[in-house]
């Protein structure tokens, strides 16, 4: 008889490759949710520290499952998984609190957001600034801030964690500051341009003031409130590709988005 016996460091080896696949008590949103199996559920989670991970939640659809009633979309939780395949498996879920329920538009301006991440998000990416500007937003949307601004400020800081910062305060073509009275086209992935200089006809239009008060976010004025929607349209819309927002299309039928 052969036997094999592992050194203590060897030994060593195994147990931190193995304890290596668990996280314990990560703070994540639940983005979606679908059933598996007879009594399981998937559950697709953005995680603080890991960034957009899917889980398996094993019974939770049971009567009596500690996990029923915890896996909600908008509220805070701690989870703990493990695994290192694509499919990672829940062991805990814990309610974290503190957040007002979406109703109404908000909870279709929430979709919206979830629906964006889980779109442009690849998974295993980490973002903890954005999973924080994602928390303050959730929770804008449960006070009742203005919708419309805060979509505008989320969209513009998601397109920044994914590498696609805005340029808003200089000129792409000259390098010249933004001039509030003047008038510009947007030319995706480049930046604005004043109109009639390098535009072609099909970016959007908008004013300097629009682009200098999407800087500091202020969306208060009428005309930014127009303008920013259509740039982040035709923004979201290049990175989407062929892929459809169907959130969107809900909130443009109730006319507010």
């Amino acid at each position: 008889m052969i036997c094999f016996h592992l050194s203590q460091t060897s030994r060593r080896t195994v147990t931190e490759r193995t304890e290596s696949t668990r996280q314990d008590e990560q703070p994540a949103f639940v983005l979606h949710s679908y059933p598996f199996r007879e009594t399981s559920l998937i559950i697709e989670t953005f995680t603080r520290n890991f960034g957009r991970i899917a889980l398996v939640a094993r019974g939770a659809r049971r009567p009596r499952s500690a996990l029923r009633g915890l896996l909600l979309a908008f509220q805070p939780l701690l989870v703990s998984w493990s695994g290192k395949s694509e499919l990672r498996t829940l062991h805990k879920a814990e309610w974290q609190g503190g957040y007002h329920a979406l109703r109404g538009l908000e909870l279709v301006c929430g979709f919206y957001l979830n629906e964006l991440l889980l779109k442009l998000l690849p998974r295993d990416d980490a973002h903890d600034r954005l999973y924080a500007v994602y928390a303050d937003t959730v929770q804008a949307l449960g006070q009742g801030v203005d919708h419309a601004a805060v979509l505008r400020r989320f969209e513009k800081n998601l397109l920044r964690e994914l590498g696609y910062a805005l340029t808003l305060d200089r000129d792409a073509a000259s390098g010249a500051p933004i001039r509030p009275e003047r008038r510009y086209a947007y030319i995706i992935e480049r930046g604005p341009v004043e109109a009639g200089a390098d535009a072609a006809g099909n970016e959007v239009k908008l004013t300097g003031r629009t682009l200098l008060d999407m800087q500091t976010d202020d969306y208060t004025n009428a005309e930014t409130q127009q303008q920013s929607k259509a740039l982040m349209r035709m923004l979201i819309n290049h990175h989407l590709g062929s892929q459809t927002l169907h959130t969107r299309l809900l909130l443009r039928d109730l006319q507010q988005f």
